[in-house]
């Protein structure tokens, strides 16, 4: 496990504090403890639920914690986490992905949450490529409203790994 950035604790807002916390929750892969942080994050609460269980089932592994900070201009908290995974592992890239976590805040509750991530365009040529080849992929495990999106993750690394063998072979 990658070691944890923290600023001492006189630095921290309870806003970040609580950030801070939800970044914990998030990458331990546990909904249950996850789940307090969400309690009033709205429509948001469920994507990021099922985010966990996307990341949970891509096996992502910290590389880069930096720490909460504070965006005047946005008026949220930004947690960027650098990670690797199984599906950006399998393009054999070379490229960590940056995921960062906008937290909108009402007094000291999560009130929503957005994610984004700097993934580099060959990942979402890969998964045209998966959604093209796979079809049934994108119907079953992988349906807007499928049950397990740690399983969706995990059939889509291995697709992935198919679009790296298909890429080579024709270059």
């Amino acid at each position: 496990m990658a070691p944890v950035l923290t600023a001492r604790p006189e630095d921290k807002t309870p806003q970040l504090a609580i950030a801070e916390q939800f970044i914990e929750a998030f990458y331990s892969f546990n909904a249950n403890r996850l789940a307090p942080y969400l309690r009033h994050a709205g429509d948001s609460a469920q994507s990021i639920f099922r985010y966990q269980a996307w990341a949970l089932g891509g096996n992502y592994k910290i590389v880069k914690r930096m720490p909460c900070k504070a965006d005047p201009v946005s008026h949220t908290v930004i947690c960027r986490i650098t990670v690797q995974d199984d599906l950006v592992m399998a393009l054999q890239t070379g490229f960590d992905v940056t995921d960062s976590f906008h937290l909108t805040f009402t007094e000291n509750l999560i009130t929503a949450i957005e994610t984004s991530s700097n993934d580099q365009p060959i990942y979402y040529e890969a998964r045209r490529w998966v959604a093209e080849q796979y079809p049934e992929l994108m119907l079953g495990v992988c349906a807007d409203n499928a049950p397990s999106p740690a399983e969706c993750a995990r059939a889509m690394a291995l697709g992935y790994r198919a679009f790296f063998k298909h890429q080579q072979s024709t270059h």
